[in-house]
């Protein structure tokens, strides 16, 4: 990947990031990283490896396993890129790739959003991201539980 980035920094482009779960990909999922899309020319998506959800979420998650998780995110038009990670953030994701924009839901503060320094540091920008509201998928699975 770092080859593929070096590639698209010499085109100019600007390189986007953003992270997640993406269990059960919703049309809220869709919108979000729509709206990432439009920080950016390439879009790259960190998706959590089965394990980290575990971790996360609890161990009922996630629903989807990666493979589906991957292909769903990759299958998307708005999404350039899926990098699978393990740890429970993808700070190291971030400090390899340094992305111009690095994009989080409106739901966390700004000072809250793992990779921020590493970013700002090499000139890039975050941005916080809103949500299509309605949609969650905490939500979808306690309606597919009743």
């Amino acid at each position: 990947i770092i080859n593929k980035i070096i590639n698209i920094r010499k085109k100019g482009l600007v390189i986007g990031f953003t992270n997640g779960c993406f269990d059960l990909l919703h049309e809220g999922h869709k919108f979000f990283l729509l709206e990432c899309k439009k920080n950016c020319d390439f879009l790259i998506v960190g998706l959590n490896s089965d394990s980290s959800v575990k971790e996360l979420k609890g161990s009922d998650r996630p629903i989807d396993k990666y493979k589906k998780r991957f292909e769903n995110l990759e299958n998307l038009k708005s999404v350039d890129e899926v990098l699978i990670f393990d740890e429970l953030t993808p700070l190291s994701l971030i400090e390899q790739i340094k992305p111009d924009v690095l994009m989080k839901g409106e739901d966390y503060n700004i000072n809250q959003i793992i990779g921020r320094d590493c970013v700002i540091a090499n000139g890039g920008n975050i941005k916080l991201i809103k949500f299509l509201q309605g949609y969650s998928t905490s939500q979808k699975i306690k309606e597919m539980k009743n």
